[in-house]
Protein backbone atom coordinates (compact mmCIF):
# COMPACT_ATOMS: atom_id res chain seq x y z
CA UNK A 1 0.00 0.00 0.00
CA UNK A 2 1.06 3.10 -0.94
CA UNK A 3 0.06 6.78 -1.40
CA UNK A 4 -3.48 8.18 -0.13
CA UNK A 5 -4.80 5.91 3.13
CA UNK A 6 -8.37 5.92 1.00
CA UNK A 7 -9.56 2.31 1.24
CA UNK A 8 -7.73 1.55 4.50
CA UNK A 9 -9.28 1.23 7.66
CA UNK A 10 -7.46 2.44 10.78
CA UNK A 11 -7.81 1.66 14.41
CA UNK A 12 -7.49 4.73 16.92
CA UNK A 13 -7.47 4.27 20.77
CA UNK A 14 -7.53 7.59 23.07
CA UNK A 15 -8.99 8.98 20.42
CA UNK A 16 -11.00 11.10 22.13
CA UNK A 17 -9.07 14.26 23.00
CA UNK A 18 -4.89 15.15 22.65
CA UNK A 19 -2.84 13.33 19.97
CA UNK A 20 -5.00 9.98 19.61
CA UNK A 21 -7.90 12.64 18.63
CA UNK A 22 -4.93 14.49 16.39
CA UNK A 23 -4.47 11.35 14.51
CA UNK A 24 -7.52 9.81 14.03
CA UNK A 25 -8.69 13.32 12.52
CA UNK A 26 -5.31 13.57 9.97
CA UNK A 27 -6.43 10.31 9.31
CA UNK A 28 -9.96 10.57 8.31
CA UNK A 29 -8.99 14.01 6.26
CA UNK A 30 -6.59 11.53 4.40
CA UNK A 31 -8.96 9.01 3.18
CA UNK A 32 -8.99 6.47 5.89
CA UNK A 33 -11.95 4.69 7.59
CA UNK A 34 -11.22 5.52 11.48
CA UNK A 35 -12.85 3.25 14.31
CA UNK A 36 -12.57 6.10 17.08
CA UNK A 37 -11.94 4.44 20.45
CA UNK A 38 -11.96 5.60 23.38
CA UNK A 39 -14.45 4.97 26.72
CA UNK A 40 -16.06 8.72 26.60
CA UNK A 41 -18.81 8.46 24.30
CA UNK A 42 -19.46 11.83 23.88
CA UNK A 43 -16.39 13.00 23.40
CA UNK A 44 -15.92 10.28 20.81
CA UNK A 45 -18.92 12.05 18.98
CA UNK A 46 -17.23 15.94 19.17
CA UNK A 47 -14.74 14.11 17.62
CA UNK A 48 -17.12 12.87 15.06
CA UNK A 49 -18.58 15.78 14.49
CA UNK A 50 -14.94 17.57 14.04
CA UNK A 51 -13.89 15.41 11.03
CA UNK A 52 -16.25 17.73 9.12
CA UNK A 53 -16.54 16.20 5.17
CA UNK A 54 -14.74 13.05 6.23
CA UNK A 55 -17.21 12.47 9.31
CA UNK A 56 -18.74 9.98 7.12
CA UNK A 57 -15.49 7.68 7.49
CA UNK A 58 -15.38 8.09 11.45
CA UNK A 59 -16.88 5.61 13.96
CA UNK A 60 -17.04 5.81 17.72
CA UNK A 61 -16.72 2.24 19.50
CA UNK A 62 -16.86 3.29 23.45
CA UNK A 63 -14.31 1.03 25.11
CA UNK A 64 -12.54 0.27 28.20
CA UNK A 65 -8.91 -1.11 26.83
CA UNK A 66 -8.64 -2.42 30.72
CA UNK A 67 -11.70 -4.30 30.88
CA UNK A 68 -11.38 -8.34 28.76
CA UNK A 69 -15.05 -7.77 27.89
CA UNK A 70 -15.06 -4.39 26.17
CA UNK A 71 -11.92 -4.86 24.22
CA UNK A 72 -13.15 -8.49 22.64
CA UNK A 73 -16.86 -6.81 22.12
CA UNK A 74 -14.51 -4.21 20.00
CA UNK A 75 -12.63 -6.65 18.18
CA UNK A 76 -16.28 -8.43 16.96
CA UNK A 77 -17.65 -5.30 16.22
CA UNK A 78 -14.95 -4.04 13.72
CA UNK A 79 -14.53 -7.59 11.97
CA UNK A 80 -18.75 -7.23 11.62
CA UNK A 81 -18.35 -3.72 10.64
CA UNK A 82 -15.49 -3.70 8.13
CA UNK A 83 -14.08 -7.17 7.85
CA UNK A 84 -10.21 -5.84 7.91
CA UNK A 85 -8.09 -3.30 9.64
CA UNK A 86 -5.32 -1.80 7.89
CA UNK A 87 -3.83 0.26 11.10
CA UNK A 88 -4.05 0.50 14.90
CA UNK A 89 -2.50 2.80 16.47
CA UNK A 90 -2.19 2.38 20.44
CA UNK A 91 -2.43 6.74 21.50
CA UNK A 92 -4.70 5.46 25.03
CA UNK A 93 -2.70 5.11 28.28
CA UNK A 94 -2.73 6.34 32.15
CA UNK A 95 -0.05 8.14 34.29
CA UNK A 96 0.48 8.54 37.34
CA UNK A 97 3.49 9.61 39.53
CA UNK A 98 5.66 9.01 42.76
CA UNK A 99 9.04 8.57 44.11
CA UNK A 100 9.37 4.45 44.37
CA UNK A 101 9.17 4.35 48.41
CA UNK A 102 5.99 6.34 48.29
CA UNK A 103 4.09 5.51 44.83
CA UNK A 104 0.56 3.49 45.40
CA UNK A 105 1.37 0.21 44.09
CA UNK A 106 -2.88 0.37 42.90
CA UNK A 107 -1.20 3.44 40.58
CA UNK A 108 1.26 1.02 38.89
CA UNK A 109 -1.98 -2.20 38.96
CA UNK A 110 -4.03 0.91 36.78
CA UNK A 111 -1.14 1.92 34.35
CA UNK A 112 -0.29 -1.90 33.80
CA UNK A 113 -3.46 -2.57 32.86
CA UNK A 114 -4.04 0.41 30.67
CA UNK A 115 -0.82 0.75 29.35
CA UNK A 116 0.50 -2.64 28.68
CA UNK A 117 -2.21 -5.41 29.12
CA UNK A 118 -4.87 -3.35 26.93
CA UNK A 119 -2.76 -2.43 23.94
CA UNK A 120 -1.35 -6.62 24.28
CA UNK A 121 -4.92 -7.76 23.99
CA UNK A 122 -6.33 -5.45 21.56
CA UNK A 123 -3.09 -5.91 19.00
CA UNK A 124 -3.43 -9.79 19.86
CA UNK A 125 -7.54 -9.55 18.86
CA UNK A 126 -6.56 -7.34 15.42
CA UNK A 127 -3.89 -9.51 14.25
CA UNK A 128 -5.16 -11.97 12.42
CA UNK A 129 -6.86 -8.95 10.19
CA UNK A 130 -4.01 -6.82 10.76
CA UNK A 131 -1.72 -9.79 8.93
CA UNK A 132 -3.98 -10.91 6.19
CA UNK A 133 -3.76 -6.40 5.25
CA UNK A 134 -0.04 -6.22 5.63
CA UNK A 135 -1.19 -3.89 8.41
CA UNK A 136 0.44 -1.27 10.42
CA UNK A 137 0.50 -1.36 14.12
CA UNK A 138 2.37 2.18 15.36
CA UNK A 139 2.24 2.69 19.43
CA UNK A 140 2.73 6.19 20.63
CA UNK A 141 5.31 5.94 23.33
CA UNK A 142 6.98 8.01 25.26
CA UNK A 143 10.71 9.28 26.02
CA UNK A 144 10.72 7.87 28.93
CA UNK A 145 10.12 4.36 27.95
CA UNK A 146 13.78 4.85 26.71
CA UNK A 147 15.51 6.24 29.65
CA UNK A 148 13.42 6.75 33.26
CA UNK A 149 14.19 9.84 35.18
CA UNK A 150 13.23 9.93 39.01
CA UNK A 151 9.32 9.68 39.94
CA UNK A 152 7.96 8.74 36.79
CA UNK A 153 9.28 4.19 37.63
CA UNK A 154 5.70 3.19 37.43
CA UNK A 155 4.98 4.92 34.37
CA UNK A 156 8.42 4.66 32.50
CA UNK A 157 8.48 0.80 33.34
CA UNK A 158 5.17 0.41 31.47
CA UNK A 159 6.15 2.07 28.72
CA UNK A 160 9.70 -0.14 28.47
CA UNK A 161 7.19 -3.05 28.41
CA UNK A 162 5.50 -1.71 25.50
CA UNK A 163 9.17 -0.98 23.35
CA UNK A 164 9.47 -4.96 24.40
CA UNK A 165 6.46 -5.57 23.26
CA UNK A 166 6.60 -3.75 19.97
CA UNK A 167 10.18 -5.19 19.26
CA UNK A 168 9.10 -8.78 19.46
CA UNK A 169 5.94 -8.11 17.86
CA UNK A 170 7.74 -6.51 14.46
CA UNK A 171 10.49 -9.72 14.52
CA UNK A 172 7.20 -12.01 14.80
CA UNK A 173 5.09 -10.20 11.88
CA UNK A 174 7.11 -8.50 9.50
CA UNK A 175 7.62 -11.59 7.19
CA UNK A 176 3.47 -11.14 7.28
CA UNK A 177 4.32 -7.94 5.59
CA UNK A 178 2.66 -6.18 9.18
CA UNK A 179 5.05 -2.81 9.83
CA UNK A 180 5.57 -1.88 13.53
CA UNK A 181 6.47 2.06 14.63
CA UNK A 182 7.39 2.99 18.04
CA UNK A 183 7.22 6.43 18.50
CA UNK A 184 8.85 8.37 21.75
CA UNK A 185 7.81 11.89 22.44
CA UNK A 186 8.57 14.51 24.68
CA UNK A 187 6.13 16.62 25.56
CA UNK A 188 3.43 17.53 23.73
CA UNK A 189 0.27 19.52 24.27
CA UNK A 190 -2.09 17.80 25.43
CA UNK A 191 -5.05 18.35 28.48
CA UNK A 192 -2.88 15.60 30.15
CA UNK A 193 0.10 17.72 29.85
CA UNK A 194 -1.69 20.74 31.18
CA UNK A 195 -2.20 18.94 34.27
CA UNK A 196 1.24 17.51 34.49
CA UNK A 197 2.55 20.93 34.03
CA UNK A 198 0.11 22.02 37.37
CA UNK A 199 0.83 19.38 39.43
CA UNK A 200 5.19 20.00 39.09
CA UNK A 201 4.18 24.00 39.70
CA UNK A 202 5.81 25.04 36.70
CA UNK A 203 4.39 27.47 34.16
CA UNK A 204 2.37 26.04 30.95
CA UNK A 205 3.58 26.68 27.41
CA UNK A 206 1.90 24.85 24.96
CA UNK A 207 3.55 27.14 22.26
CA UNK A 208 6.75 25.83 23.08
CA UNK A 209 6.15 21.73 23.21
CA UNK A 210 5.17 19.21 20.27
CA UNK A 211 1.47 19.68 18.97
CA UNK A 212 -0.75 16.53 18.71
CA UNK A 213 -0.85 17.84 14.89
CA UNK A 214 3.06 17.26 14.75
CA UNK A 215 2.54 13.87 15.77
CA UNK A 216 -0.33 13.28 13.48
CA UNK A 217 1.31 14.52 10.77
CA UNK A 218 4.46 12.26 11.47
CA UNK A 219 2.01 9.50 11.56
CA UNK A 220 0.65 9.82 8.40
CA UNK A 221 3.18 10.07 6.48
CA UNK A 222 5.14 6.99 8.10
CA UNK A 223 1.51 5.62 6.73
CA UNK A 224 1.98 6.69 3.30
CA UNK A 225 5.45 5.41 3.00
CA UNK A 226 5.46 1.99 0.49
CA UNK A 227 5.49 -1.04 1.80
CA UNK A 228 8.75 -1.86 1.21
CA UNK A 229 9.98 0.91 3.69
CA UNK A 230 9.38 0.28 7.27
CA UNK A 231 10.04 3.17 10.17
CA UNK A 232 10.98 1.15 13.05
CA UNK A 233 11.53 4.15 15.77
CA UNK A 234 10.97 8.00 15.60
CA UNK A 235 12.18 10.27 18.48
CA UNK A 236 10.49 13.35 19.13
CA UNK A 237 10.65 16.42 21.46
CA UNK A 238 10.26 20.09 21.80
CA UNK A 239 13.04 22.11 19.96
CA UNK A 240 12.94 24.60 22.63
CA UNK A 241 12.72 23.28 26.37
CA UNK A 242 10.42 24.60 28.66
CA UNK A 243 10.91 22.64 31.38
Amino acid sequence: MSGGLAERVAVVTGASSGIGRAIALHLAAAGATVCLVARRVEALDEVVRAAGPARSRARAYRTDLTDDGDIAELVAAIERDFGRVDVLVHSAGAIASGAVDSASVADLDRQYRANVRGPYALTQGLLPMLKKRGGDVIFINSTVGLKARATVGQFAATQHAVKAIADSLRDEVNADGVRVLSIYLGRTATPRQAAIFQAENRPYRPELLLSPDDVAATVTHVLTLPARAEVTEIAMRPAIKSY
